[in-house]
């Protein structure tokens, strides 16, 4: 029973490059890679000074020694034996010029199904999923856009700040270097108050939209009266001089 749920395809699969392990190795916090992996992922981190676990985020410094696991190799090799190694991902998935990449994918990137505010990272549907239970209970926002419009070109942080003085979207960053001493608040506080503002100028519109079709009304019926007296003062006209005409046919004639 144990070595039927340890031989499971998902806790043999690298979450780097979505295959079955090769060469295995198992960092310090217990998540294990491919070898060429987690070396290469590390790689890339060596520019920063610290290398972080690619599923749960932990530092290592210095850079960690790596060893094979001789126990994962002989259960990824049972796997294999037994056909059990998933099929690779169809073409239509991995990303395209165009596409946002998983970021946690090593060699060639899937597509981005979702990218989190909080890790400034994003995701393919299978790292999502490693990245959601990681982070169970943490209070990670994830969007549907491009992480690099929510990001700032020149730190590299969410911008979560708006400029009032420059009229754009900055990070914490900015507030203390190029727009130090500017008018500024939370992103989050100035689209309440954009939303406000936009409220009030549609409740404008629509009392000044009320206003003219109040008046047009009122002139549409000021026509209309005028057509009424008018018709008015036609038969009226035209009764007096009935009644003038009457008069003179009934007058007796005079001889002089």
């Amino acid at each position: 029973m144990a070595e039927a749920h340890f031989e499971d395809v998902d806790l043999m699969t690298c979450s780097i490059c979505l295959d079955l392990l090769k060469d295995p190795v198992t960092t310090a916090c217990g998540h294990s890679y491919c070898m060429d992996c987690i070396i290469e992922h590390w790689d890339q981190d060596d520019l920063k000074g610290f290398y972080s676990c690619p599923q749960c985020r932990e530092t290592f410094i210095p850079r960690p020694v790596l060893n094979r696991s001789t126990v994962l190799a002989e259960v990824v090799e049972k796997l294999k034996y037994r056909g059990l190694q998933a099929a690779p991902p169809p073409a239509h998935c991995y990303a395209g010029p165009l596409d946002v990449g998983c970021d946690s994918c090593i060699g060639r990137k899937l597509k981005a199904f979702k990218s989190c505010l909080m890790c400034l990272a994003s995701y393919c549907e299978t790292h999502l999923k490693l990245h959601n239970d990681l982070n169970r209970g943490k209070k990670h926002k994830l969007i549907d856009g491009q992480l690099q419009e929510k990001i700032c070109s020149h730190h590299d942080k969410l911008l979560e700040v708006y400029c009032r003085t420059d009229q754009q979207c900055i990070c914490l960053l900015c507030v203390m270097d190029e727009h130090k001493g500017h008018d500024t608040v939370s992103a989050a506080a100035e689209r309440t108050e954009k939303q406000r503002q936009l409220g009030m100028s549609q409740q404008k519109v629509q009392q000044r939209f009320q206003e003219r079709e109040k008046e047009l009304k009122e002139l549409q019926q000021a026509v209309e009266s005028f057509k009424v007296s008018i018709v008015d003062q036609r038969r009226h006209t035209i009764s007096l001089l009935s009644s003038s005409q009457s008069e003179r046919r009934g007058a007796p004639l005079q001889c002089h």
